[in-house]
């Protein structure tokens, strides 16, 4: 199938509850406005330079989502225009996210993201870290970002059953930190979880936002 019907089979299978990033990464610009012209607008990169690039070359309408692990010294090159950063993992990084959204006048959205697969390698908070943070003085005084939610990823595993219980604990981070610190922010409410291989799962068990690469432009 083409991208746009690949495309259209995904959102007909997720429906409009859940949003749909199209992850683009290593892409090329034409596969990308193939996407574009078949009415997704939402693109996720996971490498800095390389969303830039594409930024400056695409559509201005486009919604730019980091994904992938975010370097302080790389944060300056996308707070200009980045829609979201899914992947905020220290209180280091949110910081400097604040710093350089300030020097755009820019309210930066991001997520937590959550260490919720058994492998050593995702990044991540756990829930306890996340907690410290969000009452810190210094996070309550960061008046250039918002946190909208967390994201997090599954083991990368055949097992449904260990990837359906890592999804769920996700869900039940959220909901504890929505009720505890957000209950008055009707911007939290993202849940960033599912790929092309777990997406399903992922929705079942509370996903909201999607994050499909190879379901959409085929196989690297």
């Amino acid at each position: 199938m083409s991208i746009s019907e690949n495309l259209s089979h995904i959102h007909r299978e997720i429906g409009p509850a859940v949003s749909l990033v199209a992850v683009s990464k290593t892409k090329p610009v034409e596969a990308i406005l193939e996407a574009y012209h078949a009415g997704q607008r939402v693109f996720g990169e996971n490498k800095v330079q390389e969303m830039t690039d594409k930024w400056n070359l695409l559509p201005k309408d486009i919604s730019w989502h980091l994904i992938g692990h975010l370097q302080t010294n790389k944060v300056k090159y996308i707070a200009p225009y980045v829609s979201l950063i899914h992947s905020v993992d220290s209180i280091k990084l949110l910081s400097e996210i604040n710093k350089q959204a300030a020097k755009h006048n820019r309210i930066i959205p991001c997520l937590l993201q959550f260490h919720i697969a058994q492998e050593e390698t995702k990044f991540g908070f756990s829930k306890e870290e996340a907690e410290i943070i969000i009452q810190s003085e210094e996070y309550l005084s960061m008046q250039n970002i918002s946190i909208v939610g967390v994201m997090g990823m599954a083991s990368f595993v055949s097992d449904e059953n260990q990837v359906r219980q890592e999804f769920k604990s996700l869900n039940s981070i959220f909901s504890y930190l929505k009720n505890s610190f957000f209950k008055s922010s009707s911007d939290f409410k993202i849940i960033s979880m599912g790929m092309s291989g777990d997406y399903q799962v992922a929705i079942e068990e509370g996903s909201n936002m999607i994050r499909v690469g190879s379901s959409i432009f085929g196989t690297r």
